[in-house]
């Protein structure tokens, strides 16, 4: 059943959709440096809970102002005085919204600039591509504040750069930018100019193909990681036989099979 998605009904997020079934999502809290506070972060579930089920066919997730997302609202978090509890169950809404992310089968294109940091690296790693542009700077200075990450940078984060590099970012606060941020995996491009017009154009090709393989590549993927070698085997055929027989790709594959279809070519 396909459900409606109102914008109007969203005030930390500002949901503008396109003809072609891209939908740009945009942090709008750039006072705050697009840091989350709880309401953000309810926003996040309600949006990405219905993603899959409205048509999106790819999502740009931008940023007002200057900065990505400066990742948790300390000054929410200090003057709400939250109990262990109360906390504990904050962090499992900040899993909810990224597990919707990472799982729901939308590709989500990350638009980065300025901060990405702490909470806001949490967010970014949910995304399947990240662009970053040359003002893009990534840390995790949990360590230095007090405070232990709380909305799967242990998961995520450790997955891109590896457990050493991840427990040096927090212990020492160490930021990572440029190129050498590429090649850690944390972003898989950087750009001259806008990263939300490379994310555009990187969303509009993903929109392209039919929305079962892009449901396989966006959440299969990141299931078969969390299973042993033999059940992601199983699990790989098992998703191969659905995609691979859909009836909406009997063209692909005739215009492939006529040689009508554009052929793979290197980078020019």
């Amino acid at each position: 059943m396909t459900v409606q998605i109102d914008p109007a009904g969203y005030k930390t997020l500002e949901l503008k959709p396109h003809d072609d079934g891209v939908w740009v999502v945009t942090l709008n809290r750039p006072a705050k440096r697009n840091a989350l506070d709880s309401h953000a972060i309810e926003e996040l579930v309600a949006f990405f809970s219905a993603a899959p089920r409205a048509g999106i066919r790819a999502i740009v997730l931008a940023a007002a102002g200057d900065h990505f997302c400066a990742g948790l609202d300390l000054v929410e978090h200090h003057q709400a005085d939250r109990s262990p509890a109360a906390f504990m169950h904050l962090c499992l809404r900040w899993h909810e919204a990224f597990n919707k992310m990472e799982y729901g089968g939308v590709p989500i294109i990350a638009a980065l600039k300025g901060a990405v940091v702490g909470g806001g690296l949490e967010l970014a790693s949910a995304a399947h591509i990240r662009v970053m542009d040359q003002t893009t700077y990534f840390a995790l200075p949990e360590g230095q504040r007090g405070l232990f990450t709380g909305g799967g940078a242990t998961i995520r984060v450790t997955a891109l750069v590896g457990q050493a590099r991840m427990v040096d970012m927090m212990l020492t606060g160490r930021v990572y930018q440029g190129q050498e941020a590429v090649d850690l995996g944390l972003a898989q491009y950087m750009t001259e100019g806008s990263s939300l017009e490379r994310a555009l154009e990187l969303a509009r090709k993903a929109a392209q193909n039919l929305p079962l393989s892009n449901f396989a590549i966006c959440s299969g993927i990141s299931h078969m990681q969390n299973m042993s070698a033999l059940d992601a085997a199983y699990a790989e055929a098992v998703l191969a036989g659905v995609v691979n027989t859909q009836p909406e790709a009997r063209a692909r594959l005739a215009a492939f099979a006529d040689k009508s279809a554009a052929r793979v070519r290197p980078n020019e």
